[in-house]
């Protein structure tokens, strides 16, 4: 532990840094001001991320970390109370980039907090990207996380094999239209860690959820563009979207979408969804299931609908960019709640491989 940071501090933040991130960016740095005021530094990936639209996909995962801190915090009997600062600290009207939101977090001891049952999922909550067991929820598990996600939102259960074969058709539809866009593939080499079954601060190639073979014709053809431009054009990409999305996606119990009741207006609706989403996660695997997220069919689709096609470079995906949100409107977006998150679960054994988590010290701003 750094002497510079009080050790009810690091504890907090030791079982904070846990909380989840798009493809393990870890979107945050710590500032400590106070032995009992902490300031997160908080950053958006929209500039270089395709899958960052409007930065809204990190704002979810900032108000992950902010609920995973009121968790952590809970475990010493603490309230954390947190602030977004609209002005940059030192000036007098200067407002904080959008991109890089600012967070105070005031722990106030509360004889009312106490240790928080889900404070033992924060480090076990991962992600499982293989194929899960079939069970079909039970009525109590549905009732726990319902209630886990707060009044704001909804959670539609889609269950049974034709139901789950329609999002997996979906997904699969959605992974051809990521694996041949070249602002995908450059996440995807940026964010890969081969060869490892744990990273801390990208995502292991072992986790992806594919076989050997197809992994390593992967690791060969994400050299550069262009060799993945010719690997798909002669082998398409039919193995990994099999593996990695439409038979997980069938092989589960059931997917969901949660919904907000009133659409999101900006950062601070997003945050809060995000603080719903992580209530959720750790309450399942509370209840011994995973999870995988499923963000891609609500990223491109809003591309599409917010007519910003720009999104890729490559024209020819644009087309097949129309008929994806055309299908997943009518599977996702059929009511008049508003679609924030959405993933696969189940029941099964857990993954082999995970991300981890860069320590404190090295999150320290």
């Amino acid at each position: 532990m750094s002497a510079a940071i009080p050790e009810g501090m690091h504890r907090i933040l030791d079982l904070a840094r846990w909380a989840p991130s798009g493809d393990n960016t870890q979107c945050w740095r710590f500032e400590v001001l106070a032995p009992d005021l902490l300031r997160v530094h908080a950053f958006d990936t929209r500039a270089d991320t395709v899958y960052d639209l409007d930065g809204h996909p990190s704002q979810i995962s900032m108000g992950a970390l902010l609920e995973t801190i009121a968790v952590a915090a809970s475990a010493q009997g603490l309230r954390a109370d947190t602030t977004r600062l609209t002005i940059l600290p030192g000036t007098t009207d200067e407002p904080v980039p959008i991109e890089a939101p600012l967070f105070d977090v005031r722990f106030v001891p509360d004889p009312a907090i106490r240790p928080s049952p889900l404070l033992d999922a924060v480090k076990a909550r991962t992600v499982q990207r293989r194929a899960m067991s079939t069970r079909p929820l039970r009525a109590d598990e549905k009732r726990a996380l319902e209630a886990a996600v707060g009044p704001g939102y909804d959670v539609r259960w889609i269950e049974g094999f034709r139901p789950k074969f329609k999002v997996a058709r979906l997904m699969f539809n959605n992974a051809r239209l990521r694996l041949t866009m070249p602002e995908a593939f450059e996440v995807h080499r940026r964010i890969i860690h081969w060869n490892a079954v744990r990273s801390p601060d990208k995502v292991p190639d072992q986790a992806l959820g594919v076989d050997k073979g197809t992994l390593k014709l992967m690791k060969w053809a994400m050299v550069s563009w262009k060799r993945m431009s010719t690997v798909n054009a002669l082998l398409g990409t039919w193995a990994p979207r099999l593996q990695m999305d439409l038979v997980p996606g069938v092989a589960c119990a059931a997917h969901f979408v949660l919904k907000a009741r009133r659409a999101p207006q900006g950062i601070d609706d997003y945050v809060e969804a995000g603080r719903a989403v992580q209530r959720f996660w750790l309450t399942l695997t509370q209840l011994g299931l995973f999870m995988q997220p499923e963000m891609t069919p609500l990223i491109f689709s809003k591309y599409v609908r917010d007519n910003k096609m720009e999104f890729t470079r490559a024209t020819r995906l644009h087309e097949p960019a129309r008929r994806l949100q055309r299908e997943a409107a009518a599977l996702i977006f059929d009511d008049d709640l508003f679609p924030v998150y959405m993933g696969r679960l189940g029941a099964g054994p857990a993954p082999h491989a995970r991300s981890e988590r860069l320590p404190v010290e090295q999150l320290l701003k």
